[in-house]
């Protein structure tokens, strides 16, 4: 199998894989409150990852400052990202969670001209422009009156993801690789959520087979396989767009999977918005940087 192939297989198996977790969270939402759903995530993920650390001998942070930089990508990419995640998807369907969160590039992109001074063609402005109506489109849909909290949630969870992209190229400038990044930032989080370990031990006590297995699925394969391949596959890349632009099929993969498991329709506004902001992404990704 040649690397080409090999990025293509990579790429989409873990937008699969994100795809996955959209639906799926809808399916265990009744059972697990979103901060007990979080730390179950992200300790089976952490668990998975510090193995396979101890297996392939990850090194220790350098130094204590940036056991900092962990704690603060841990937080927003895996503690509050959870967090906002599960809670927006109470209120919303999966399809336009996905839609939601596809915009996370564009959010990166503008954090990274803002911090870093990375360059934006004008191009690229009119993109996020239009990205940005078809939020709005999503927002007001149904009346000024009646915007769903669970897309301020998702959008929160976009934003805080963004910081954590941000962080983990500011740990690779360090020297750090894929896979210790996210162990230590998936480790981090963890931590974070054991505030809520009473109530998930309780939950847990209380779970149905299904809803643990569910649960577990959430934090071997979307929270800690997909990432991996994601590494790798950007690793056999020329192009970071090779990659990147998988991510535009997340939102489709994740309505079609809503519709078999849980037998959602997307309303208009999910579809007329969810198409600006794809189209927004998609001329930023290819035609804006």
């Amino acid at each position: 199998m040649n690397d080409k192939i090999k990025l293509n297989l990579y790429a989409f198996i873990t937008v699969f894989l994100w795809a996955s977790a959209f639906p799926l969270t809808k399916v265990i939402e009744q059972q697990f409150t979103p901060n007990s759903l979080g730390l179950i995530r992200c300790g089976v993920a952490a668990l998975l990852l510090i193995a396979m650390g101890l297996c392939t001998g990850i090194r220790k942070p350098f130094c204590k400052k940036d056991l900092l930089y962990f704690v603060a990508s841990g937080g927003m990419g895996f503690t509050l990202y959870m967090v906002f995640f599960n809670t927006g998807l109470l209120t919303l369907t999966s399809a336009s969670s996905s839609v939601i969160i596809a915009a996370t590039p564009i959010l990166t992109a503008m954090a990274a001209y803002k911090l870093y001074g990375e360059k934006i063609k004008a191009l690229g402005w009119i993109a996020i422009a239009v990205a940005f109506i078809g939020v709005v489109i999503l927002l007001f849909w149904n009346g000024i009156l009646s915007v769903n909290i669970g897309l301020l949630w998702t959008l929160g969870a976009a934003l805080v993801f963004c910081g954590y992209n941000i962080l983990n190229r500011k740990l690779t400038a360090l020297g750090y690789t894929s896979l210790e990044i996210v162990t230590y930032s998936v480790v981090s989080g963890t931590i974070l959520l054991l505030i809520f370990l009473p109530q998930t031990v309780s939950q847990v006590a209380s779970a149905g087979l299904v809803d643990i297995i569910v649960a577990i699925y959430l934090g071997i394969m979307p929270s800690a396989i997909s990432y991996i391949l994601w590494a790798k596959a950007i690793s056999l890349a020329e192009k970071t767009s090779e990659v990147t632009n998988y991510m535009f099929i997340t939102p489709l993969l994740s309505a079609i999977m809503g519709f078999f498991l849980l037998r959602e329709v997307p309303d208009m506004g999910t579809f007329i918005g969810g198409a600006v902001i794809i189209a927004g992404v998609v001329i930023f990704s290819l035609k804006g940087k």
